[in-house]
């Protein structure tokens, strides 16, 4: 039976959510996720858990921000002026819009507060700041030369 290493080739089911029970994400119900440890793909925190396990495993991970989505960065709180968002989105605070960075990446950003003029928004990841719990059932362990796998980025 082979055990997780860095770079195994690792397909699993997930479930994120919160300590307090709350579920943010997950694919038990779905097909089993695909990924390559080493590779920036998930949480540090978690490819760091799942070294050592195998096939048949399930765990309950808690990953404190450090290794999971980083602190609150202060510097991430920004004043957007009200006329460079689409009228047809009805802004509120709370609300999570995306943004496009210079890259031409996407970052996802919370409205924070909304005035006549500005919209103050959130850049961390919504997530930054708080300790995440996953909850895992790994599938099956290999060395990475499986082709037609599904991967997420």
């Amino acid at each position: 039976m082979s055990l997780i290493e860095r770079n195994s080739l690792v397909t699993l089911y997930y479930r994120l959510g919160l300590p307090n029970g709350d579920i943010l994400e997950e694919n038990f119900d779905d097909e089993p996720l695909t990924v390559q440890l080493g590779c920036g793909e998930m949480a540090e925190g978690l490819e760091l858990a799942l070294i050592g396990l195998t096939a048949g495993q399930k765990e309950t991970i808690d990953i404190g921000p450090d290794l999971a989505f980083g602190y609150i960065d202060e510097t991430l709180f920004r004043s957007i002026p009200r006329v460079e968002f689409d009228p047809d989105i009805e802004l509120e605070p709370g609300l999570i819009i995306e943004f496009a960075t210079e890259d031409d990446e996407t970052l996802p950003g919370t409205i924070l507060e909304i005035n006549e003029d500005e919209v103050r928004v959130d850049l961390n990841h919504p997530l930054a700041g708080q300790t995440v719990r996953y909850s895992v059932k790994i599938v099956a362990v290999d060395d990475g030369a499986e082709t037609g796998t599904k991967t997420i980025h």
